[in-house]
């Protein structure tokens, strides 16, 4: 899927990205939905977030705990119940028996019981409860690898699909996504990705203000995920390289794109809805300094920081970093001709006359849900495919600027033909992959 510089930058002028922004507004399409319409669920990977994302859809309070050695869990709240009408999970799917055990012990809490018969595990799972005609939506939340097939998949076999983010990992994915976001529309299908700042009150009302021209001319803008170290996961003897990197998916590239792509996507997909546009080049540095010398740390960096450019020459400025005993931020940043704003409470003015969201917000993890189940239910699904495609592929410009030390360029990356990952999935033997050294490691 070749693209010119001429066809992106006319695709991505100031004019053509202010109206495509504007069109995202409003995300949340209540309006003529049908509260009766059944939605049945199926699951595509059972762990934290995949069992904390059908609570979600469900409507019922979670518990969520980050270790630092062990699963991070999002189980259900003591008290919890059932909030959304005619909503029900019919099956489940995971590579492993043990997270479909937790998953579906669960639901149980809830009274939300899954036969044996529609619980599928191995590589394949995601097939068989593809096939089952009467799931209409599926929630996808398998580390990222794996997201752009299970994606198609589920387009190709006609159901709605909310999908974790990131999208994919690798250029070869986030095209896949593009593609498979292009089919749901003509077949008119939903999807929505775990980006779930954008189904804020704050932020879409902040947002709006800024594209109607508040901060009148954008000059620069900032972004952040400076945290500390997350959960882990022993190697056990009997577990092969496969099955170890799979439980410990978080350190390694080729399942989650390492954490700028990962976890920091959560702030540049709101700087890309803001700006109103993809950059044009990635100039990073980042390194692994702080990281245990472990193997449950896998090879991936413990910190980026990316110079993003745009088609008018603005900057934005990124920071993402995972280490303890260290500030944490997260947070994003736009200066305008006119003023400032941190994109979802405040928009401060040079000369007065400044606006703040007092709103109550609503729960984001929850409402992605509910705007996806009621756009379907209103027959105008939601599709933010290509939004998310777009800020997946700007993460991974900067992680491939940081680890080969070159500036990488919007075209570049699109059209990259390299793919993470195994040619073949199965348990057994996988190289460990080595710490990207800049200079060394080459970008293709």
């Amino acid at each position: 899927m070749p693209q010119s510089r001429r066809s992106f930058l006319k695709r991505s002028s100031l004019v053509a990205a202010s109206a495509a922004a504007a069109s995202e507004f409003p995300f949340v399409l209540t309006a003529h939905a049908a509260p009766d319409d059944p939605i049945r669920i199926g699951v595509i990977g059972c762990g934290g977030r995949g069992s904390g994302a059908v609570l979600d859809a469900l409507g019922a309070e979670t518990k969520v705990i980050y270790p630092k050695s062990g699963y991070h869990t999002e189980d259900v709240k003591e008290g919890a119940k059932l909030a959304n009408k005619n909503i029900s999970v019919v099956a489940l799917a995971d590579l492993f028996p043990d997270r479909i055990a937790s998953c579906r012990a669960n639901l149980g809490k809830l009274g939300v019981n899954i036969p044996a018969e529609n619980c599928f595990t191995g590589f394949d799972a995601y097939k068989e409860l593809l096939a089952i005609p009467e799931i209409n939506c599926v929630i996808l939340a398998t580390p990222p690898h794996f997201r752009p097939a299970h994606l198609k998949a589920a387009i190709e076999a006609g159901k709605n699909a909310f999908i974790e983010k990131p999208c994919a990992v690798d250029a070869p994915g986030v095209r896949a996504v593009m593609e498979a976001g292009k089919l749901a529309k003509e077949k008119n299908l939903g999807i929505v990705a775990g980006t779930q700042r954008r189904h804020m009150k704050g932020y879409n009302e902040s947002i709006k203000r800024i594209q109607d021209g508040m901060l009148s001319e954008l000059v620069y803008g900032s972004c952040y995920w400076n945290g500390g170290v997350i959960w882990t996961i022993d190697r056990k003897p009997e577990m092969t390289d496969m099955e170890w990197q799979m439980r410990n998916w978080g350190y390694f590239t080729w399942l989650s794109g390492d954490h700028i792509v990962e976890q920091h996507l959560h702030n540049l997909d709101i700087m890309r809805w803001v700006i109103g546009q993809t950059s044009t080049k990635a100039m990073a540095l980042g390194g692994r300094q702080a990281r245990p010398n472990h193997p449950n740390y896998g090879h991936i960096y413990d910190h980026f920081a990316v110079e993003f450019e745009y088609a008018n020459g603005m900057k934005m400025f990124s920071q993402c970093r995972q280490m303890d005993k260290t500030d944490n931020k997260v947070a994003e940043f736009i200066a305008g001709t006119k003023g400032t704003s941190d994109c979802k409470s405040f928009i401060r003015l040079t000369g007065g006359g400044n606006w703040r969201f007092r709103d109550q917000d609503v729960n984001p993890y929850q409402q992605e849900h509910q705007d996806l189940i009621d756009s379907i239910r209103a027959g105008k699904p939601l599709n933010e495919a290509q939004a998310v495609a777009e800020s997946t592929l700007m993460a991974i410009m900067g992680r491939e600027s940081a680890y080969s030390g070159q500036t990488v360029e919007w075209e570049q990356a699109f059209n990259s033909r390299t793919r993470l990952g195994p040619e073949k999935y199965e348990f057994g033997a996988l190289p460990f992959p080595k710490v990207a050294i800049p200079g060394e490691y080459q970008f293709s």
